[in-house]
């Protein structure tokens, strides 16, 4: 017995179902990466889906064993498109802050999240950079960025986690950086 044509469409179809593969709860751990200038100017980005929204770069882990500094050279990258571990950016340009926050997933985004998760742990991290380096934001997640002094720049972020990081930026900076 021959398949018709029509036994071929179904099959295409069948075929484009199994690659479309469901879409993964986002996992409730992520970075916040402060990115600055040694003059402690401050790279903040506008949220495409929330504009007036300001923030500093964040992201949740891939896969629950993504190593935190992973997590950051992928997210600075897709954001900001700075590359850690370049020559302008080198790896340890990126300083693990030691600091976490737990806080409350805004219910705006929290249908990315499996059911019943409502809280996400941030760990914060500061990634020094030269002032006028390039930023090339992704159009899906960021419509503008600027610089802006740091006390500037916290009194502008939507998120108070963010906010408190940035005013936490002069002990993290190297000695000699301005103040």
């Amino acid at each position: 017995m021959s398949c018709t044509s029509g036994c071929a469409t179904r099959r295409r179809r069948a075929d484009a179902a199994a690659e479309v593969k469901p879409r993964a709860f986002k996992i409730p751990e992520s970075v916040l990466v402060v990115i600055h200038t040694p003059a402690l100017e401050v790279l903040l980005i506008e949220r495409a889906d929330q504009p007036g929204y300001w923030q500093s770069v964040t992201g949740s882990k891939d896969r629950s064993d993504e190593p935190l500094l992973e997590t950051c050279v992928r997210e600075v990258a897709e954001e900001t498109g700075i590359v850690i571990g370049s020559d302008a950016v080198p790896q340890a340009a990126l300083r693990d802050w030691a600091l976490s926050n737990v806080y409350e997933i805004y219910p705006v985004w929290r249908g990315r999240y499996a059911p019943g998760v409502t809280h996400n742990t941030e760990h914060v991290f500061g990634l020094t950079v030269p002032a006028g380096i390039a930023v090339t934001l992704n159009p899906r997640e960021h419509l503008r960025h600027q610089w802006l002094p740091f006390r500037a720049a916290a009194d502008h972020c939507f998120s108070p986690s963010n906010a408190e990081a940035i005013l936490h930026l002069p002990r993290f900076v190297q000695p000699g950086a301005a103040r």
